[in-house]
């Protein structure tokens, strides 16, 4: 099984008139490419997939498939939902159109019990048993914390389950889950400890900010990932101020609204119940990115 891994980037969806901009998607999946991101993540949380119709999840995931083929850019796209018949349709549907993983987000509002998580990921990754499988922990938008016993005995009973993107902030959680299984694929969820998790045995990220600056996200995993932690860690360091106005407001928000500063989307367009950021914190994020220097933008 091709396993992805490295720094991967949580696409925006940008949006022109209310719909689905096609073309400035595919542009966008393109400069991750050129900026040497290993793989791209449609429909995932910052991609406003709460929002996206089926049938807008699918074009998206098509067009990073279309994009990314014949280059070094893998595919990992969100399927996930709080009703598992429904998880199950959209990984169909992921492996139709031809992704090379998955991750799914824990099962929202429904507050299932340990062995509810474990069922529902357990039929998620079953119907789709030949594509890798990520579990996607993020308590803060969940409400339920899938717990290290849990992801242990979903890694450890279904073949296809080979990583989880934490997103819970802490790191005694990835020290945890590594210390008792190494080969485990632990991704940081969490833009300003990138670093601490890499550090802790972490095979990869799941960036917002990379939609902002890929080159120096991908750098931070290349430099981890070879051992040179004093480099990744000055990247880190270097990213904390932009890593933290992106979240002043709920995510996406601020990177879309980044993106807009930067020029390389042309609208700033969100679905309700997101709304564009304050004027406060618009004057903050302008002033930060005044200090990074925006590739392709």
């Amino acid at each position: 099984m091709n396993l992805v891994t490295g720094a991967t980037t949580a696409l925006i969806t940008p949006f022109k008139n209310g719909k689905l901009d096609e073309q400035k998607y595919a542009d966008l999946v393109q400069r991750q490419i050129d900026n040497g991101i290993h793989a791209v993540c449609p429909v995932g949380t910052t991609g406003e997939s709460a929002t996206l119709s089926y049938e807008e999840d699918r074009i998206c995931m098509e067009i990073a498939v279309s994009v990314c083929k014949g280059t070094g850019t893998k595919v990992l796209a969100g399927a996930g939902s709080n009703s598992t018949a429904e998880a199950i349709e959209a990984a169909k549907t992921a492996q139709k159109c031809g992704v090379d993983a998955i991750f799914s987000v824990a099962p929202y509002y429904n507050k299932p019990s340990q062995e509810g998580l474990y069922q529902h990921y357990k039929a998620i990754a079953q119907s789709v048993p030949d594509l890798p499988f990520m579990l996607y922990n993020v308590p803060g938008r969940t409400v339920v914390d899938i717990s290290a016993d849990t992801v242990i005995r979903l890694f450890d009973d279904v073949e296809n389950i080979y990583g989880i993107k934490e997103a819970t902030g802490s790191i005694e959680r990835t020290i945890e889950l590594l210390s008792r299984r190494p080969e485990l694929k632990v991704f940081s969820g969490d833009d300003a400890i990138d670093y601490a998790i890499l550090a802790n045995g972490g095979a990869g990220i799941t960036s917002v900010t990379s939609n902002l600056l890929p080159d120096l996200k991908a750098q931070l995993v290349n430099h981890a990932l070879s051992g040179d932690y004093a480099a990744a860690k000055a990247l880190n360091d270097f990213l904390y101020p932009i890593n933290k106005v992106l979240f002043l407001e709920s995510n996406p928000v601020m990177i879309k609204a980044a993106m807009h500063i930067a020029g390389l989307i042309d609208t700033l367009e969100y679905r309700l119940p997101l709304v564009a950021p304050s004027a406060e914190n618009m004057k903050r994020l302008e002033e930060v990115m005044k200090h990074y220097t925006i590739k392709g933008a």
